[in-house]
């Protein structure tokens, strides 16, 4: 338990972090000290984007969270502390960083100087405002030898359809890092129906956006494991609108208004994410797929498939592929984004390389054959661009490759074939789904609709629909995934157990039964 109270005397050094000019608009340097009501670190503190030398230490100042945070419209200065002990008693670094009205008030502190491959404390204090101790770990060396990681992977939390229970399990776990896939908020309206309602219509502005965020991270359960471990975090859809692609929204929004809207959601994402000023919005634009190393032992190549992507080439749902399907020009990942995945697992010296992505890259036919029916918003409704990738993995053989996937609120284990049409194929790698945290409710350990076509797609070797997250033990010799399930979401404190558990050995592709 993190319950160690900050250290309260007065800092002797300042970061130099600021946030830039063009973030603080025209209010001056001046910080205020206010003095709060309530507590301003209401939405928890985290941490992310791990390095040998340092992490990214995020908080946001919200004395009243869902409603636009409740902060004077002025910069506030934020004293930050990292310690090598969990009591805060040996610091290390420290220094202040602006929380400015510009970017609601939230704190991105890029701190360096630290030893590599060994956890850390950290706390933030705002006048005499003390936030909770979170702790946080950095990477190994790069290229140094690391014998065993440890990370849990998570997506798809919808408030309004369940509880947060899978993470207070989470939180238990012996974990390095943590890795979410993406739809971390919805955008839709609140419905009365349904476990906990969304405040509000479907979001738009960048003031929607910022307190569907805020409201998220009022959970409880959320928050601890944000506090617990360093994230590492990327989109999907429902960060700002469901199933869309590229400048292209799910309605005939005009484009320039969506664009609008995607330039509010994309900030406000960076807003409350523990990422660094790389991935700072520059209008409706964010870089968001980055690489991060763990010594010799794992790299992991974050990835967007949606803000690059073209319109589904055979529309949205699931249908037979059309012949604009095989199109070349047809990607999720864009030209540059692409080239960007293939150049570095052409050099990666890594054991394991990890595609950490938002949609299923194996297909799933959900027709009997010969019939095809295909989910047109995953890899499947962009075959042209899935067998550029497989092919690149047959023919450069980079070391164990291993997708990881969210999004369709389902556990799948599959093997990634060179040609999916061809069961003797050579299995190039492993994909490993996970379900959601709380999307769909409750959920169930199978479906009969599924059992009936799983003979047609002999690559996928698991399903189930519970909620949950997925654990994954890394060594020099296996990558063994452990898919963690609860009960229920729909009221309170489930148990947990691992439904299943799978193998993938080192140098071997294919994954096997533990």
């Amino acid at each position: 338990m993190l319950t160690h109270p900050f250290d309260r005397r007065r800092f002797l050094e300042q970061s130099g972090w600021l946030l830039g000019a063009h973030l603080i608009g025209n209010h001056s340097a001046y910080c205020a000290t206010p003095q709060f009501n309530s507590d301003p670190f209401s939405l928890g503190i985290a941490s992310g984007d791990p390095l040998p030398n340092g992490v990214v230490l995020w908080t946001r100042l919200a004395p009243d969270p869902l409603n636009g945070g409740g902060m004077p419209n002025e910069n506030v200065s934020v004293e930050w502390q990292v310690a090598s002990d969990e009591g805060m008693g040996k610091i290390v670094r420290r220094g202040t960083a602006i929380a400015a009205p510009g970017m609601a008030h939230s704190v991105h502190v890029e701190v360096d100087g630290l030893d590599p491959a060994r956890w850390y404390w950290y706390s933030f204090k705002a006048g005499a405002a003390v936030s909770p101790v979170g702790r946080t770990r950095t990477t190994p060396a790069v290229r140094s030898r690391l014998d065993r990681l440890n990370f849990a992977f998570a997506s798809c939390q919808h408030y309004e359809t369940g509880l947060f229970t899978a993470y207070r399990h989470m939180a238990e776990e012996d974990l390095d890092l943590v890795v979410h896939l993406g739809d971390y908020i919805y955008e839709s309206a609140g419905r009365e129906d349904r476990v906990r309602k969304h405040t509000g219509a479907e979001i738009e502005s960048l003031a929607d956006y910022r307190n569907r965020h805020a409201l998220y991270k009022t959970d409880p359960d959320l928050r601890k494991v944000h506090a617990l471990f360093p994230w590492i975090v990327t989109w999907d859809d429902h960060e700002l609108d469901n199933n869309y692609a590229g400048d292209v929204p799910e309605d005939k929004t005009p484009r320039a208004a969506f664009l609008e809207r995607r330039a509010n959601a994309y900030q406000a994402y960076y807003e409350h994410m523990p990422l660094r000023r790389s991935s700072l919005p520059k209008g409706s634009e964010m870089l968001l797929y980055r690489r991060l190393t763990f010594g010799d032992l794992a790299e992991f190549a974050v990835l967007d498939t949606r803000q690059y992507r073209t319109d589904q080439p055979c529309g949205d749902g699931r249908k037979a592929p059309c012949a604009e399907a095989l199109d070349p020009k047809a990607t999720l990942l864009g030209p540059k984004q692409e080239g960007w995945l293939l150049g570095g697992l052409g050099r990666s010296r890594a054991r394991w390389n990890i595609l950490a992505q938002q949609v299923m890259m194996a297909p799933v036919n959900r027709v009997p054959v010969p019939g095809e029916s295909y989910s047109m918003d995953q890899w499947a409704g962009y075959p042209a661009a899935r067998t550029r990738l497989l092919s690149y993995l047959l023919k450069r053989k980079p070391s164990n490759p291993i997708v990881i996937t969210g999004d369709i609120h389902a556990n799948w284990v599959a093997d990634l074939k060179a040609d999916f049409r061809e069961e003797e194929s050579a299995t190039v790698g492993t994909e490993f789904v996970g379900t959601s945290i709380s999307s769909g409710g409750d959920g169930s350990d199978t479906s009969p609709s599924v059992e009936k076509i799983l003979p047609e797609n002999p690559h996928v070797k698991f399903f189930n629909q519970q909620r949950g997250y997925v654990r994954c033990g890394l060594t020099r010799d296996r990558l063994v995934s452990d898919y963690r399930v609860v009960s229920y979401v729909t009221r309170p404190d489930s148990p947990i157990a691992t439904r299943a558990s799978f193998v993938v050995e080192n140098g071997r592709a294919g994954v096997q039964k533990a």
